[in-house]
């Protein structure tokens, strides 16, 4: 089977939900990761993050693309002590400082339709469209961004979700694309993802380096925002790990055809303006999903 070439964009950092993410990608080997761009506020501490996964999982072979710093606020480096001693001058792979600049380098140069996996704020793809606007007509866009009729943990209200909120404006214009397809993952699929029990357990045993480093650095998560040590137990929510899956696979979703715009206070509007995508609204079989997700990270 063909591999589909895929540049995850990440805010890793924030949330640990991210370096969950970026396991999961790694270990599908329906993807093929050309590049991994750092996004919003200190990009130079998210792109330390990406090095050191990558170094400890040996797959430095990845290039990884700075993101610009911006003014994003509520940002804290909540996983700074997991990187207490990494030295990234001695990272054996390699680091552009111009992230934008290579994410659009790749997509033009690529042989084949890249798939543009976004799991933070859109600042980088805004920029990129800006400097080059035909790397939609040349991208499937993926994302786990917003919320249409639910919050997080099943809320039935929707909100302004955080992706969108940390750079309306870009989240407008990358709403405003032609891209050859998009699809998202907002709260209504992805906010109630969480392992727990023997889903949960199984993956704690685990001695793969590929967990590893997202035990590690979530220990340092939990420890940053006061939290209870109760790794055994349960996760946090696995937002992102739903947007990797939607880039190589959809049955286990319910998908809805919208199309969704962004007004002025970072909320989802689905009407008759703004982008043409498939929205996971629900699940299928959330449980198969969550023993696919361990089984991948654990193999």
């Amino acid at each position: 089977m063909k591999k589909i070439p895929v540049i995850l964009d990440t805010d890793i950092g924030s949330d640990i939900d991210d370096t969950w993410a970026l396991g999961f990608m790694l270990k599908c080997p329906e993807l093929d990761v050309k590049l991994i761009t750092t996004a919003s506020a200190n990009t130079v501490y998210r792109t330390k993050l990406v090095a050191k996964y990558l170094e400890e999982t040996g797959r430095y072979d990845i290039p990884i693309g700075r993101g610009p710093k911006t003014d994003a606020i509520n940002n804290n480096p909540r996983i700074e002590s997991w990187l207490e001693g990494y030295d990234i001058g001695a990272y054996p792979g390699t680091i552009y400082g111009d992230g934008v600049t290579k994410l659009i380098d790749t997509i033009m140069s690529s042989p084949d339709p890249i798939t543009l996996c976004c799991i933070g704020p859109l600042s980088n793809i805004a920029a990129a469209l800006d400097k080059e606007p035909r790397i939609a007509s040349k991208c499937h866009f993926v994302s786990m961004i917003g919320s249409i009729a639910k919050g997080h943990e099943d809320s039935p209200q929707k909100i302004a979700e955080w992706n969108v909120i940390m750079d309306i404006p870009a989240a407008q214009k990358v709403f405003s694309a032609k891209w050859l397809s998009a699809a998202i993952t907002p709260l209504d699929s992805c906010g109630n993802i969480r392992l727990t029990g023997e889903f949960y357990s199984k993956f704690f045993s685990s001695k793969s380096p590929y967990v590893k480093g997202i035990v590690d650095s979530y220990k340092s998560w939990l420890d940053f925002n006061k939290c209870p040590q109760n790794l055994p137990e349960k996760s946090s929510i696995l937002y992102d790990t739903v947007a990797i899956y939607m880039c190589f696979a959809r049955e286990l979703l319910k998908m809805e055809p919208m199309t969704i715009s962004i007004d002025d206070k970072g909320f989802c509007i689905p009407g008759e303006k703004g982008l043409p995508l498939q929205c996971a609204m629900d699940w299928k079989d959330k449980n198969a999903f969550y023993e696919f997700l361990v089984e991948r990270l654990i193999s």
